[in-house]
């Protein structure tokens, strides 16, 4: 079963690769100083046609390794 990650693209820089950052879901306190830290997690995606844009909300799924670090295919556009 594949993974399916939400995130929004925070850069359209490269050709046909954009770089996601998950939406953060989980919220966790620190044992020690008791500070709330947020969750974030950056993604390299595949974008065949370069119609996504920096903003934008997208569905990302997994897939075989494209590259170094692209491990992701944008899926859907949500806006």
């Amino acid at each position: 079963m594949k993974k399916i990650r939400k995130g929004i693209i925070i850069s359209d820089k490269m050709n046909k690769s954009r770089i996601v950052l998950e939406i953060v879901k989980n919220k966790k306190k620190h044992i020690k100083y008791k500070k709330i830290i947020l969750r974030k997690k950056k993604y390299y995606a595949h974008d065949e046609r370069n119609i996504t844009k920096t903003g934008d909300k997208v569905i990302l799924l997994e897939c075989r390794p494209l590259s170094k670090t692209k491990r992701w295919i944008i899926k859907k556009i949500i806006k």
